[in-house]
């Protein structure tokens, strides 16, 4: 599937976030923690929220869909095992704690998802044995089994890793005692996890110095809970409502508290903005000034907001430089935004103050960006969501016609993005 985008015209008026993927699909899984209904509200229509639902409905989960709602209920697990799905995300490990928890075994498929790098696996794993569950790994699974039960501990994150947090949370709200995790991740996708959770019935507490404190239930109910708006749409709508003069665009449910280091990233390079009740406009600017950005865990610059900041700066006066300090390999979309008219250049360096993970080891984890640079339409090809949504932009503030490969994995994270962007004036068509 393919978008064919006649670019540089004026986009105007008023989009609404939908509810956020990261937190949608960690919900759909938190639900199987109890044998009663679950309705979540806010729902996107999203293919990895598709791709969750199959997971779900393998293991025993009835699911129905109601426009924004969904209705999940797992009365029992009928099978431990997930072995079937049609396609692979990275939500399948965090089944984990929920399957061990009640049926004491489990068996998820490896990873997938977007094609940015090695994910740090092995915190998950760290954390689920520390609570009890003994994990054999294979090329294609992993399988789990707690015989005895898990049970609360102590534990240390190397790293603050939002899927590590996630799971461990999962896995602890039924284990017996108590656990502590240090060196959690505290994004706001973790906190409404928690919210939900503690409405289940579950005990957690969040402390200073990225520490989470749960002591272990019985038993969870069901719940009703609104998924918060998705920051990154957010984000990707507001960098397309910046990147050219002429736009002007209403983000309606977008949330100033979730985009406190976007929209100081936004002043610095001259941009404008107006927070009003219901959320936030952004106005199109003709002199950008460049700046430097370093992505880190929130409240930080998040990763996924590189990508959109990126073709900003392509429009922005002067040398910029981005350090990724999340992700060693989300660099990839740069060479297409070359062939665009861009000026960036990558390197392995680290080109920036944060203490990063990746110094020394030889990944392109650096980029230069001079500019401004009118960008022309290209063929290209979709390498993961978020470079997606970066390839749209792109295509949407060319002068000249784009066509787009592989638009499947950004309806991953984006419902109905052509539709949407329509409505705002974009020249796109799906085919």
């Amino acid at each position: 599937m393919k978008f064919i985008v006649n670019g540089g015209k004026k986009l105007e008026g008023e989009i609404e976030v939908r509810g956020s993927k990261n937190a949608a699909t960690k919900m759909m899984v938190a639900s199987l923690l109890t044998d009663e209904e679950c309705v979540l509200e806010n729902f996107p229509r999203i293919g990895d929220a598709e791709i969750t639902k199959e997971l779900c409905e393998l293991v025993g989960s009835e699911v129905k869909n109601e426009g924004h709602i969904l209705r999940i209920k797992t009365p029992n697990i009928t099978n431990f095992r997930v072995t079937q799905l049609s396609r692979r995300n990275r939500i399948p490990i965090l089944a984990l704690g929920p399957l061990l928890a009640r049926t004491g075994k489990a068996e998820v498929p490896i990873l997938g998802g977007d094609k940015i790098g090695p994910r740090p696996v092995d915190i998950h794993l760290e954390a689920l044995k520390a609570l009890g569950a003994r994990i054999e790994t294979d090329e294609n699974y992993y399988h789990a089994e707690a015989p005895q039960g898990l049970k609360g501990a102590k534990i240390h994150l190397r790293y603050p890793s939002v899927g590590a947090t996630e799971n461990t949370i999962l896995a602890a709200v039924l284990a017996k005692g108590q656990t502590m995790i240090e060196n959690s991740a505290i994004e706001p996708e973790i906190v409404e996890l928690i919210l939900m959770l503690q409405k289940m019935g579950a005990v957690i507490e969040t402390g200073s110095d990225r520490r989470i404190y749960i002591e272990g239930v019985n038993k969870l109910k069901g719940v009703s809970h609104r998924i918060l708006p998705d920051r990154n749409e957010a984000v990707s709508f507001a960098s397309l409502a910046l990147a050219h003069p002429n736009n002007r665009i209403k983000v309606v449910d977008a949330r100033q508290s979730d985009l406190i280091t976007f929209l100081n990233a936004v002043r610095r390079i001259g941009g404008e903005y107006k927070v009003e009740n219901d959320g936030i406009v952004f106005f199109g600017a003709s002199n950008l000034s460049a700046n430097n950005i370093e992505t880190d865990t929130h409240p930080g610059f998040m990763t996924d907001w590189q990508q959109p900041f990126v073709i900003l700066l392509t429009q922005a006066k002067g040398t910029s430089i981005i350090h990724e300090t999340v992700y060693e390999d989300r660099f990839g979309y740069i060479e297409d935004l070359n062939l665009m008219g861009a000026n960036i250049k990558v390197f392995s360096k680290c080109l920036g103050e944060l203490p990063c993970r990746f110094a020394g080891n030889g990944q392109p984890h650096s980029a230069v960006v001079s500019g401004p640079t009118p960008l022309s339409g290209r063929n290209l090809k979709v390498r993961d969501l978020r470079a997606g949504m970066a390839h749209l932009t792109a295509a949407l503030i060319a002068e000249g016609k784009s066509v787009i490969e592989g638009v499947e994995e950004i309806d991953r994270g984006y419902e109905d993005i052509d539709g949407r962007l329509k409505s705002l004036g974009a020249d796109i068509e799906r085919r």
